[in-house]
């Protein structure tokens, strides 16, 4: 009979300094086997376990924030500036390009924008 691991979301930061985690062990529930050393969590150490959680529904969703803000049950503009945080978070410089109108209209149309999210963007 095989025993049931309760898995935990994985921490990216140390507790006490902030600082990147590094993972020093790998182990497979199944085979067994076990890798030891010193292994980087790469650009997921950027990120808070929260923001990797985002991300993680963020791909569920192909990258639609109009279907992903329900499920998280925060507004489009909330999750727009999460992910707009975590873009930060992993080195993007400056303000994120202006959408032009055309692509703002076409994402109305197609449902991914409300009015009142179109007109907040193109008035910007």
């Amino acid at each position: 009979m095989s025993k049931t691991l309760r898995l935990y979301p994985l921490p990216t930061r140390d507790p006490i300094s902030g600082e990147e985690l590094i993972v020093t062990r790998l182990e497979s529930p199944v085979s067994g086997i076990m890798l030891e050393g010193a292994f980087s969590l790469g650009w997921l150490a950027k990120l808070s376990a929260e923001q990797v959680a985002f991300v993680g529904l963020f791909l569920k969703h192909r990258g639609n924030l109009q279907k992903l803000a329900p499920e998280l049950g925060v507004s489009y503009n909330t999750a727009r500036n999460r992910l707009e945080e975590i873009a930060a978070a992993l080195g993007a410089s400056g303000e994120p390009e202006k959408p032009d109108r055309l692509s703002i209209l076409k994402q109305l149309r197609d449902g991914e924008l409300s009015f009142d999210e179109a007109l907040n963007s193109i008035t910007k």
